[in-house]
């Protein structure tokens, strides 16, 4: 068992900082399914990690939009497929934080943690995200696998993490609501905290977490307790 704490914890963006339930109501107003949100977000993951497998990346926005026509096109005329693959994705750039996420921010910060994002997705969107929430100042990296060339869960972009933190990867504790991402990280040889906010079992094939809580805010109290 870890004796010591990580310095440095990483955090996963895309449903674990952002709530991306809202990009539901814009599927609805543009005359798409409810379901068909989860159902895209899943292809679009689905084709990150093919090119990942393969040793390619894509950019997220880009596969993103390209997924999205596609899903598009069986609710919607190909005339309204433009405006309405924008309405979509333009949802990203208001995306706000869970409730859990500040405040476990604001302790996990003052606890003396360094804070980094890795995001498959881009900067530009982490950065919009967490200056809206006014958490901007409390992380010290906000990192992209578009530098990295390669998405998570493959080693490289964990390493790539590492690297920028300038920390061997057993100072790095990973912080994601996935299990792909538990696991891929796990791999690559970082502590993992898996954010379990649904009450959901954990893949058993998987690496298990080294920490499980239901939101950030009670891992940062499993982190002081550990202290």
């Amino acid at each position: 068992m870890e004796t010591s704490r990580p310095t440095v914890i990483v955090f996963d963006v895309n449903e674990t900082l952002s709530d991306m339930t809202p990009l539901t109501e814009r599927f609805v107003a543009v005359g798409a399914p409810p379901g068909l949100a989860a159902t895209w977000f899943a292809g679009l993951l689905r084709d990150g990690f093919a090119l990942t497998a393969t040793g390619r990346s894509a950019r997220f926005v880009d596969l993103a939009a390209d997924n999205l026509r596609d899903a598009l096109r069986a609710d919607l005329p190909e005339a309204a497929i433009d405006a309405a693959q924008a309405h979509v994705l333009d949802g990203f750039a208001q995306l706000d934080l869970h409730p859990d996420v500040r405040p476990g921010i604001v302790e996990l910060r003052r606890a003396g943690f360094r804070l980094v994002t890795l995001t498959n997705g881009s900067v530009a969107i982490t950065d919009s995200l967490l200056t809206r929430a006014g958490l901007r100042d409390s992380f010290d990296l906000v990192l992209s696998v578009e530098d990295a060339g390669i998405w998570k869960p493959a080693r490289q972009a964990y390493a790539y993490a590492a690297q920028m933190c300038d920390v061997d990867a057993r100072d790095i504790l990973m912080v994601a609501v996935h299990p792909w991402d538990i696991h891929g990280a796990a791999e690559a040889g970082l502590r993992t905290a898996w954010i379990n906010r649904d009450a959901r079992r954990y893949p058993r094939a998987f690496a298990a977490p080294d920490q499980v809580a239901v939101g950030l805010d009670q891992l940062a109290a499993l982190l002081a307790g550990a202290a």
